[in-house]
């Protein structure tokens, strides 16, 4: 079944949208993803049949913005933005910061798509069951990453109130 890009894109821009703004928090970034998203949809239009669509580009979303997460995040910033972002955020810096640390140990070894099962539960709020179809897996494998999700997040939490 040949996809028909035009007709996705009437149907499934919106959705693909929240999703992005969603994930990026920022409409600029949100938009560009979007479009990454479509472009990415036609280079693969090839490889790719029609079925569940709306799963397809939900997908694709969340890898086209984890991506862009992950790149950010290995751009070196200039100490000016380290300053303008105490700035901003000046009474909850130290929250941010502990959040941050706190998911960058959980998540440390992880593979991607260990983050993207997370996003999709926890934010998402997605059964076990939708995740396992969203990422071709079994519903027990979802169970099992999140459990060590749990334990690690656990783990980790008890450390830094002793």
């Amino acid at each position: 079944m040949d996809i028909d890009i035009e007709d996705y894109y009437r149907k499934y821009a919106p959705m693909v949208l929240r999703r992005c703004r969603f994930l990026l928090r920022e409409e600029e970034s949100a938009l560009d993803a979007m479009q990454e998203v479509f472009v990415n949809l036609i280079r693969s239009s090839g490889r790719l049949s029609g079925s569940y669509p709306s799963s397809l580009l939900y997908r694709m979303a969340t890898n086209v913005c984890l991506n862009m997460i992950r790149s950010e995040k290995r751009r070196p910033a200039g100490p000016i933005d380290d300053v303008l972002f105490a700035i901003a955020s000046n009474e909850r810096f130290e929250e941010r910061f502990e959040a941050r640390d706190f998911l960058d140990r959980i998540f440390g070894r992880e593979a991607p798509s260990t983050r993207e099962i997370a996003v999709m539960h926890f934010i998402d709020r997605l059964t076990h069951e939708e995740i396992a179809e969203e990422m071709g897996m079994s519903v027990s494998g979802i169970r099992k990453r999140l459990s060590v999700l749990r334990k690690r997040a656990l783990e980790i939490k008890e450390l830094k109130d002793e």
